[in-house]
C-alpha cells in the first residue's frame, strides 16, 4: 500500500530554505565592504584648446598625462580641489 500523505516539510525539496539571500546579514556585509569611488575631478587636462582650469575630469595625474601624450596639452591639480584642500588644512 502506498503512502498518499504529503511529504515531510523538513526533507521535501518544495521546502523554503531557513535563510534567504535578500537577509540582514548579507545587506550588513555589502556596507562595511563598500568602497568609495576615487575622485574624478582631482587633474585638469590644460592647455589651448581647453582653457582654465580645464577638462577636469581625471582621478590620476597618470590618466590625464596620458590624454595629454602627443597633444599641446598638459595636467593640473583641479583649482575647485587643491583650495577645497587648503581650506580643510587651514581650519
Amino acid at each position: 500500500m502506498q503512502d498518499h500523505s504529503p511529504p515531510d516539510r523538513r526533507t521535501s525539496c518544495y521546502a523554503r530554505p531557513d535563510h534567504t539571500f535578500g537577509s540582514d546579514l548579507t545587506a550588513a556585509s555589502r556596507v562595511h565592504s563598500y568602497t568609495p569611488p576615487a575622485r574624478q575631478d582631482v587633474y585638469c587636462l590644460q592647455g589651448r584648446a581647453w582653457g582654465y582650469p580645464g577638462n577636469c575630469q581625471f582621478s590620476t595625474y597618470s590618466q590625464c598625462m596620458a590624454t595629454a601624450s602627443g597633444t599641446y596639452a598638459y595636467c593640473g591639480i583641479n583649482p575647485m580641489y587643491a583650495f577645497e584642500r587648503q581650506g580643510r588644512q587651514l581650519r
